[in-house]
């Protein structure tokens, strides 16, 4: 699994809804690298922050906007790099 497909599948893979193969995928990518393991682990503090306040959940335009986002970001970092 590359970066922008571990990017892709993110979202999924928080909420324990990829298939075994995409999520030992993933699991393998995140062992090896660490940039994606930022991006995990930060999404998940923004996660648990959230909860902190109301419940709310993003709706599926605004989740995947975001991760679009992550993402793009992800990618100017790893040019500048």
């Amino acid at each position: 699994m590359t970066c922008d497909e571990l990017l892709i599948y993110l979202s999924s893979y928080l909420d324990n809804e990829l298939d075994e193969d995409l999520a030992e995928a993933a699991r393998a990518h995140l062992a090896t690298c660490g940039n994606c393991k930022v991006v995990l682990n930060t999404t998940r503090q923004v996660m648990i922050l959230g909860r902190g306040q109301r419940q709310r959940t993003i709706p599926a335009a605004g989740r995947g906007a975001l991760f679009n986002r992550l993402q793009e970001a992800f990618q100017r970092r790893g040019e500048q790099a």
